[in-house]
């Protein structure tokens, strides 16, 4: 199978066992997960197969969105609800507080990784360091909170449920560590679900036993999708029926050989053959004044 399935991340699992589950389920090798989601973390998880596995990467580079519950007046060694309680503070700030210190996290900032976390410094994971009783200085990554919607108070509780789309390589644990900190009574994260990846939502996503059944039914083709239907934002470019076998063969190819089948100029464009089928993406080589293929899909 070749394409993209949309999981839904359980509790208790990690990426890592969602792919080797689905290799059971769908008795196939080549699958691959679209970015890291923490055990204790839910929601959409988009999965690649066969020649799809090509794509990982770039669904990781996407913008993404999230549900979570901020526990304030506690901090913890990872970050999050499950982690070693390091402090517990009084929560004196009142909602308009909490909220201005909220709202001043979105747009651009700096973030420091988590020490319990897969990235990795000198070929090493934090999380491997972490364990080993060792905290490593990490340098700040660039990322940017697009908007954050607060759904829902329950300061007797001192929790508050937020909605946050942000940018790829956003740690929603640690923009929870951030808001208590700049509040100055500490925070973390209770709950985590991810609610969309791209063009993949949480009404669309299925369960591993959904899956499970979909697959014992043969059904389950109709819920993979094909790879270029993840591509939207490239243009299209079909190839004149002359330059296929340049195409099949990964070529380079010149406008002349090529017929534009959405407008709009591109960095880079889903090129299908004459007869209609996806075969790769491809990018202007400026120096050759033609395209190149980026990722062929064959």
């Amino acid at each position: 199978m070749d394409g993209i399935i949309n999981v839904y991340k359980e509790k208790g699992f990690t990426s890592h066992d969602v792919v080797a589950k689905l290799r059971g389920i769908l008795r196939q090798k080549k699958i691959g997960h679209t970015g890291t989601l923490d055990p204790d973390a839910e929601g959409v998880l988009p999965i690649c197969l066969g020649s799809a596995t090509k794509l990982c990467d770039m669904l990781t580079d996407k913008s993404k969105t999230y549900e979570t519950v901020m526990l304030l007046g506690k901090e913890t060694d990872t970050q999050d609800i499950s982690g070693e309680v390091l402090a517990e503070k009084n929560v004196s700030c009142d909602k308009e507080e909490i909220k201005q210190a909220i709202m001043s996290f979105v747009g651009e900032y700096d973030q420091i990784p988590p020490m319990y976390s897969a990235k990795k410094i000198n070929g090493k994971k934090l999380y491997e360091l972490a364990r080993e009783g060792k905290v490593v200085e990490r340098k700040p990554s660039h990322v940017c909170i697009h908007e954050i919607d607060i759904l829902e108070w329950n300061l007797e509780e001192n929790e508050v449920r937020m909605k946050i789309f942000c940018s790829k390589g956003t740690y929603i644990r640690t923009l929870c560590h951030d808001i208590g900190q700049s509040l100055g009574c500490g925070a973390c994260m209770k709950e985590l679900l991810r609610t969309k990846v791209s063009r993949f939502e949480l009404k669309d996503s299925l369960t591993l036993q959904k899956i499970e059944e979909l697959k014992a039914s043969d059904q389950i083709e109709d819920y993979i999708l094909e790879p270029d239907k993840v591509l939207f934002e490239y243009a299209a470019m079909q190839t004149k029926k002359e330059a296929d076998r340049l195409v099949y063969n990964g070529n380079a190819l010149y406008k002349n050989q090529l017929i534009a089948m959405e407008d709009g100029k591109k960095e880079q464009y889903r090129i299908y053959d004459s007869n209609g089928k996806f075969m790769g993406i491809y990018a202007w080589n400026e120096g050759m004044k033609a395209y190149k293929p980026v990722k062929m899909f064959l």
